[in-house]
């Protein structure tokens, strides 16, 4: 057996304000989703506003200890330790907010009636740290690692675009650039305004939006 207390595992601050720890990555567990989230302070976010309408998990939130505030689509649902809330449409608009300091949430996600895959978010938030401390090699390694396991995969070629455009590395960004947009070309009009470009925006072949 594998045992870890909850506030042993990595804590990872988030540009939105609420703190990742990331259950999965630590156990190492591949047949669904599962992450734990607190927040910096009472009051602040501890789950990010958001849907699932891109992945179309349902997610399934614990509260492990103090009292949370969600809030589904405008309403709001205070929940204490032990006490759950169920979100089977991926299009809900979701997020929470702790209302006490050392607040837990752990959520719990994945899509019906399909083997489980990894999200390519969870390479993002890692990376989270290095990008911060312009870490750019750390950066770029741990999304080249992602794109072994997922290869060609848009959301991932697009962040390690970015990676490398900071790194100065301006050939590399824009073939994986171009990649990305070849898979989904919404990706286009993300670069056309998205700072990490600023230095290879007039390159020939940038893409144009």
């Amino acid at each position: 057996m594998n045992a870890a207390h909850v506030d042993d595992l990595d804590r990872i601050e988030m540009p939105d304000g609420f703190v990742w720890r990331p259950v999965r990555r630590r156990f190492g567990i591949r047949g669904f989703g599962v992450n734990a989230y607190t927040a910096k302070e009472t009051g602040g976010q501890i789950v990010e506003e958001h849907s699932e309408s891109e992945l179309e998990h349902e997610e399934l939130y614990l509260v492990l200890r103090g009292r949370v505030r969600f809030r589904i689509e405008g309403e709001e649902h205070e929940l204490g330790p032990g006490q759950l809330a169920f979100l089977r449409d991926p299009m809900l608009r979701r997020g929470a907010v702790a209302l006490d300091g050392d607040a837990v949430v752990l959520a719990l996600g994945g899509r019906r009636g399909v083997p489980h895959e990894v999200s390519a978010w969870e390479t993002m938030f890692l990376a989270v740290p290095a990008m911060r401390e312009e870490r750019w090699d750390d950066a770029i390694r741990l999304h080249e690692e992602a794109l072994a396991e997922k290869p060609g995969h848009p959301a991932l070629l697009y962040n390690l675009a970015c990676m490398e455009a900071r790194a100065g590395r301006p050939a590399d960004a824009l073939a994986h650039l171009r990649q990305a947009v070849e898979v989904e070309p919404k990706w286009a009009a993300h670069a056309a305004k998205d700072a990490d470009f600023a230095s290879i925006r007039d390159e020939p072949g940038f893409p144009s939006a």
